[in-house]
């Protein structure tokens, strides 16, 4: 199939590139696959939107019905101690992370409406389609894609219902995957793409969405706090946003730079719930959803070269959220607008298969820049610990502005794990049932599904390296790390012979494994198109 442009990608950014592209010429001939079930399946986030992209984006949007309907009437912004907090005062919170204007949503539902919008401009969209293989033409350049076969058996070979995939083929493909997209990876590897970046860094987002009693609701509330469960040394901090009717999400966001093997991101959001400033809130409360997913926090010097032969990398493939604002969906819009306009101008020159240099030229001169610009050293801060990194990052914001002459590096979050011997064990309570719970009944809210006799894919570039190294060395960090319980070691009756056993109809397709893993030895595929997690209000 032949497309004028073709979009790998259904959340805020490929479906924004695909709408800014039939705004600009609606004869442009645009396709876009989404490897969920449907656009919005695999979409999760906090979230807090900023609406200044939508609005450039779809300036009526209000009376379209787009589903951003509560407006933040309130931020809290607390440092929270085992058992006490302090609020800190909005007067000393730097403007960054204050949200006045801005509105609590389902960024899934938000990304059903724009599908919505796109279609009704005459974008085809297929879901359940998985991008598998990047096509190139005899010179090298990005053709198009190849979505993956279905109905392989284990072994890869054809099974009674094999359908193969289709060449899906393009003038400019636009990769719109998210973090740590499957293809973005390849092509990054194949161009070099980070010959002139420092390595991404990476936070895992653990969230829960809870209908509450009306007593404990206070509507457009947003709560952040930093600090416990998390010791000093690690990067994170906690969300808790009131929208809807009657409606909490809450999650814990941890930096994948942390050094303690024995940590669980997934306990120690259990744990979050436990404290007294948040368990109140939940006493009577039902549990709707779970789901996880990993984000790109390294900011501008952290973001590949954007371009190759015949595509760009736009949204969070490319790693455009604005860690010090805790937001992203914004700028994913922004970058797809931004990639669209320079697309649409090389269609119109007659153009096809070269480099789209306007985009980051457009990137360059946009509002995205500056705003990545004045952030661009948050992480790099606050990997130097919660205390001195808040007041380093204070002072940049507050003083300096975020125009600071220099610029921090970044550094891989795989490299950072210390041996288990040199790490003390942390011990976390027993789930409850109630407020806390387990990973497997949590999996089960995700809805998430994989046809069990199709090769596995998550992929060991060597089988002997967890045992003989991560679990020898660091204890098997995949069992902790995961927060889906898809690594297991398992013994025999005797408790010897370890193996591990990966349980991937488990998997909420995170790619924490993939960031993660100290040996870079677990290589995250797409599985066929339609699975994984079906996240309806995340």
């Amino acid at each position: 199939m032949e497309f004028d442009v073709l979009i790998v990608g259904g959340g805020p950014a490929g479906l924004s590139a695909a709408i800014r592209l039939k705004q600009i010429n609606a004869d442009i001939n645009v396709c876009l696959i989404e490897k969920g079930s449907e656009i919005g399946a695999h979409i999760l986030s906090g979230a807090v939107m900023d609406p200044r992209a939508i609005t450039e984006l779809i300036p009526d949007w209000k009376e379209k019905g787009a589903p951003l309907s509560t407006e933040v009437t309130r931020d809290r912004v607390t440092l929270l101690t085992e058992y006490g907090f302090v609020d800190i005062p909005n007067l000393v919170t730097p403007g960054c992370m204050l949200n006045e204007g801005n509105y609590i949503i389902s960024l899934g539902q938000v990304c059903r409406w724009l599908g919505e919008q796109a279609e009704s401009l005459g974008v085809e969209i297929y879901p359940g389609f998985a991008g598998a293989e990047v096509l190139y033409d005899e010179k090298g350049a990005v053709r198009g894609v190849a979505t993956g076969d279905m109905g392989l058996g284990r072994d890869g070979k054809p099974g009674p219902h094999h359908q193969p995939g289709m060449e899906l083929v393009a003038k400019y493909t636009l990769f719109a995957e998210g973090c740590r997209g499957h293809l973005g990876k390849m092509l990054e590897a194949k161009f070099n793409l980070r010959a002139e970046c420092d390595p991404q860094t990476y936070g895992i987002g653990v969230k829960e969405l809870w209908e509450v009693q009306p007593d404990q609701f206070e509507k457009g509330l947003v709560f952040h706090s930093t600090g416990w469960p998390l010791k000093s040394d690690t990067y994170g901090g906690a969300f808790m946003y009131h929208y809807g009717e009657n409606l909490v999400s809450i999650g814990l966001v941890v930096g994948l730079g942390y050094n303690n093997p024995y940590l669980s991101p997934f306990e120690e959001m259990q744990r979050l719930k436990l404290h007294p400033q948040i368990a109140p809130i939940f006493k009577g409360a039902k549990r709707l959803a779970y789901g996880a997913r990993a984000l790109a926090a390294g900011g501008l010097q952290s973001m590949p070269k954007l371009t190759f032969p015949g595509g760009a990398l736009i949204g969070d493939d490319a790693g455009f959220l604005v860690g010090s604002r805790i937001k992203g969906s914004h700028s994913a819009i922004k970058s797809g607008m931004l990639v669209a306009e320079a697309t649409a101008a090389a269609l119109a020159a007659e153009r096809s298969a070269d480099e789209l240099t306007a985009y980051p030229e457009l990137f360059r001169n946009s509002w995205l820049y500056d705003e990545l610009y004045t952030a661009r050293n948050f992480k790099p801060y606050m990997a130097k610990g919660l205390w001195l990194g808040s007041l380093m990052f204070g002072i940049d914001q507050t003083i300096l502005r975020g125009r600071a002459p220099w610029t921090l590096p970044n550094h891989a979050d795989h490299s950072k794990l210390k041996p288990a011997a040199e790490c003390a064990q942390i011990t976390y309570p027993k789930p409850d049932g109630v407020l806390t719970f387990d990973r497997l009944s949590s999996v089960f809210l995700s809805n998430t599904n994989h046809e069990e006799e199709q090769p596995c894919h998550l992929q060991l570039k060597d089988t002997s390296v967890p045992i003989a190294t991560n679990l020898a060395l660091y204890d098997a960090p995949e069992q902790r790390y995961c927060p889906a319980g898809v690594y297991e070691i398992v013994r025999d009756e005797q408790g010897n012979n370890p193996r591990l056993q990966i349980n991937a109809q488990n998997c909420v397709h995170c790619k924490t494994c993939d960031i993660k893993d100290p040996t870079q030895n677990i290589n995250w595929v797409v599985p066929q198109g339609g699975e994984g997690p079906i996240y309806q209000q995340m």
